[in-house]
């Protein structure tokens, strides 16, 4: 098996319990968020067919806001490449409440709009290429490269 990642991708199944070094992606035309665990220390994944934002589902501003609420001052969000503004409210809660906020350039984007909206809000701590985005996401979260 070729591996592209040192981190496990998968989608997310509602019910599972966030663990270290796996990506979650949200199942296509489900919401996906973050809720608190019985112990109140574990985060958990909740799908549900919660209505559309911005006309997306899944959307990206419905994750963020549970990030922000769930992650107060220990999250990173990246904004990257999309059509419309889908994530920009979530990224400024996450912002308010002590996150990084990381955005892909318009050099690199194939469409600028998401990104776009949180840079000319001035949300935006690091604005980096494609290329680059793995490597400001582990100086952001573990302070080396990757």
């Amino acid at each position: 098996m070729l591996r592209e990642s040192l981190i496990d991708v998968k989608e997310a199944v509602d019910g599972e319990t966030i663990q270290p070094n796996v990506a979650f992606i949200a199942p296509g035309g489900k919401q996906m968020k973050i809720v608190a665990g019985m112990d109140g220390k574990d985060r958990i994944i909740r799908i549900t067919d919660d209505p559309p934002e911005n006309s997306c589902k899944p959307s990206v501003d419905y994750l963020f806001r549970s990030i922000a609420q769930h992650y107060v001052g220990r999250s990173a969000g990246v904004i990257m490449t999309g059509m419309g503004s889908d994530g920009y409210s979530g990224l400024s809660l996450m912002k308010r409440n002590g996150a990084t906020i990381i955005a892909q350039d318009e050099a690199s984007c194939i469409v600028y709009g998401m990104p776009k909206k949180a840079i000319d809000n001035r949300i935006v701590d690091v604005i980096a290429p494609l290329d680059q985005i793995a490597s400001e996401i582990c100086h952001t979260v573990k302070g080396t490269s990757c």
